[in-house]
């Protein structure tokens, strides 16, 4: 028996197959040019909606920036991110579902046979699970309850991929030690986390109000310029604490403490970008969410698990240095992609094109950032020009620090 994926699209009443005995790479939209070509009456697909690529048995689907989103087992996915999928995934594109059912060959069942005795993550001991949240390349994040206090948080496990000896646990916990160390209004606090076998979890607070995708969805795609600012500036009060906050310092050989200041997030995008409620000016009440986590694998020796799959959906919101020199990347990075959110809340569109045909690290690298005006005339001026200059990032990123951009745009509108 050959392994085959079959896709079947229901389009209504109507159903229709597409199998795959071989690789195989299949666009799906209303393009003529698409693999799996939808009708134009379905106006909530995209004409180049999403990329499916299949391997048999195994498949991903990669959104490529569609409007409506991509929606895996009705969670959606974040702008030009991708998906492993397996047999009774569904994915949603507007009003039109696929699913996908597969069969694997006798040799790929004895070699799936190891991967599939390592489980996914579970329950972790102390909270209960209630619901599913979201999922990404990054791990599963719940809804859960802890079992003692009552407390709803939002519980993120990871699983590394391979054996995680002790020198990288603790090196995992000295880095979440500083993670744990921030503290403000505006960063999600950490309730609690650890590790077992090859599984990590944090336990962080819930924000009720989710990310900055479903505050844009609310708005019909764009967030009104005196919101969106209103966004970027908690953002940057977070980032500006963050990156001059003291930490708790490494142990040196006899024993002392050496002193630690600032940490950088490396992964600024809308989908860690979380409303906690309202503030005292009826707006959005923001949290930065995964601070840190990223260092934290890095430093751990895991930043292979953790950084490919992340950088598959933020690459839009990456500054050009930060992919040429990630382990140097500093705080001038996170204040670029906090003005690439900004640009997205304000058109819809992240500062660079990305082509579906085109490798995406190589679009970041080599094409230069759309002039936001060019996306929306109507964007005042003097934002805009803020917003260009912002996004500067060669040779050099232009504006550093988080203080920098929050002054810049005090007085634009």
């Amino acid at each position: 028996m050959t392994a085959s994926v079959t896709v079947a699209v229901h389009t209504g009443a109507a159903v229709e197959e597409y199998v795959y005995q071989e690789r195989a790479t299949c666009d799906v939209g209303r393009s003529a040019e698409c693999g799996i070509r939808i009708a134009d009456r379905h106006r909530g697909v995209s004409r180049r909606h999403c990329r499916l690529d299949i391997d048999p048995p195994r498949l991903r689907v990669r959104d490529l920036g569609s409007s409506y989103g991509t929606h895996v087992n009705g969670v959606r996915l974040g702008r030009l991110t991708e998906q492993p999928l397996v047999h009774g995934d569904e994915i949603g594109i507007g009003d039109v579902r696929l699913r996908v059912a597969v069969e694997e060959g006798p040799d790929e069942v004895e070699a799936g046979r190891e991967d599939r005795a390592a489980p996914g993550p579970t329950g972790v001991p102390g909270y209960e699970l209630i619901r599913e949240l979201g999922r990404g390349s990054q791990g599963i994040v719940h809804l859960a309850r802890h079992v003692d206090t009552g407390d709803l948080v939002a519980l993120k496990q990871v699983l590394a991929t391979g054996t995680v000896d002790e020198n990288a646990r603790f090196a995992f916990r000295r880095e979440f030690e500083s993670i744990r160390a921030l503290h403000h209004p505006n960063i999600v606090e950490f309730r609690g986390g650890g590790d077992r076998q090859n599984a990590f979890f944090f336990a962080c607070e819930y924000c009720r109000g989710g990310d900055l995708e479903r505050l844009a969805a609310r708005h019909g795609g764009t967030v009104p310029v005196a919101e969106a600012l209103s966004v970027v500036r908690q953002v940057l009060a977070a980032l500006g604490y963050a990156h001059q906050a003291a930490l708790p310092g490494a142990r040196r050989p006899d024993g002392a403490a050496t002193a630690a200041r600032g940490l950088v997030h490396r992964d600024v995008k809308p989908a860690n970008i979380l409303l906690a409620g309202t503030g005292s000016d009826a707006r959005p009440l923001v949290k930065l969410a995964d601070f840190g986590l990223a260092k934290a694998f890095e430093h751990a020796g895991l930043s292979g698990h953790t950084r490919t799959g992340a950088l598959a959906g933020t690459i839009p919101f990456t500054a050009r240095p930060q992919l040429v020199g990630y382990k140097y990347a500093g705080p001038e990075v996170d204040v670029w992609a906090t003005a690439a959110c900004l640009y997205w809340m304000l058109t819809g569109a992240t500062p660079r094109d990305f082509p579906p045909n085109k490798d995406p690290i190589a679009v970041a690298l080599r094409e230069p950032v759309v002039r936001i005006k060019d996306r929306d005339p109507s964007i005042p001026a003097p934002l805009a020009e803020v917003i260009d200059e912002a996004l500067a990032d060669s040779p050099r990123i232009t504006i550093r620090t988080a203080d920098e951009l929050a002054e810049a745009l005090r007085d634009v509108v």
